[in-house]
């Protein structure tokens, strides 16, 4: 009896909760919508805002925002070619630059709302480089790579719940899965899961940045770059939540000839 329950709640989970990723078409849980996460997400990026502090560099500043503007409109010509413009919807598009001389770091949160450091500036180089960051924080969001780490996150700590029903339950759980979930947080449980959007979110941003006129294969050299500015301080793999830069490296010359389909000049 018990085994035969598990059975009908996994596959209330398979029918219910599962969504497809755009560009690869990997299914994934999905137990949070848009709708509910994208406000959340929001909100924080007002609060990192806050504390800040935004670059006062008016050139690097206008670079990130111009390179953002550009694989936005990537991004939104692709969804259209493949009739899913709908999941844009919410999506309120922004870049900033954080005056952050330590943090080599840059991501998008659900929504499209995306902050670069400018310690990970001089590791892009150029516009190019620029681009093939952007290209892979945009990834994330477009596929649903925070609302999949907060569903895995809900079903592990309340069971098959709805966001609503986890807020009501544990509004500070719920608030500590959502920083997980976006970047904020980690725990070793949940770094297979970031390892592989790491690698689907590089594979994706290669497209984005081709179609956006930028050469995807300034993305293996920006990776040769991080990897020769860490000098060789970084966990092994496998307690990581990054794919090697090695790995990371190989994986991107697999994916060229995909990207290139999409690039003009």
């Amino acid at each position: 009896m018990f085994r035969r329950v598990i059975l009908f709640f996994i596959a209330g989970i398979l029918v219910f909760g599962c969504a497809k990723v755009a560009v690869t078409g990997r299914s994934q849980l999905s137990l949070v919508s848009n709708s509910e996460i994208i406000p959340m997400a929001a909100q924080q990026y007002q609060e990192v805002l806050k504390k800040g502090p935004i670059s006062t560099d008016q050139e690097q500043t206008a670079l990130v925002k111009r390179v953002g503007g550009r694989i936005q409109k990537a991004v939104e010509q692709y969804m259209a070619q493949q009739g899913a413009s709908s999941q844009l919807e919410g999506f309120a598009w922004e870049f900033n630059l954080i005056d952050d001389p330590k943090t080599v770091n840059a991501w998008c949160m659900p929504g499209g709302k995306v902050a670069f450091y400018t310690a990970i500036m001089p590791i892009c180089k150029d516009e190019n480089g620029v681009a093939v960051v952007m290209g892979h924080e945009v990834a994330h969001a477009i596929a649903n790579h925070g609302r999949e780490r907060m569903s895995q996150g809900l079903l592990q700590q309340f069971g098959l719940s709805t966001l609503g029903a986890a807020m009501g339950q544990n509004p500070s759980m719920t608030q500590a899965l959502f920083a997980q979930a976006v970047g904020y947080g980690s725990q070793l449980g949940m770094l297979s899961f970031s390892r592989k959007h790491e690698s689907e979110a590089d594979k994706i941003g290669l497209i984005f940045m081709a179609m956006a006129g930028y050469d995807p294969n300034e993305a293996p050299k920006f990776w040769e770059r991080m990897s020769a500015g860490s000098g060789g301080q970084k966990p092994p793999e496998w307690l990581s939540t990054h794919p090697s830069d090695e790995t990371r490296i190989s994986d991107l010359q697999a994916a060229m000839p995909e990207a290139m389909k999409y690039y003009k000049k």
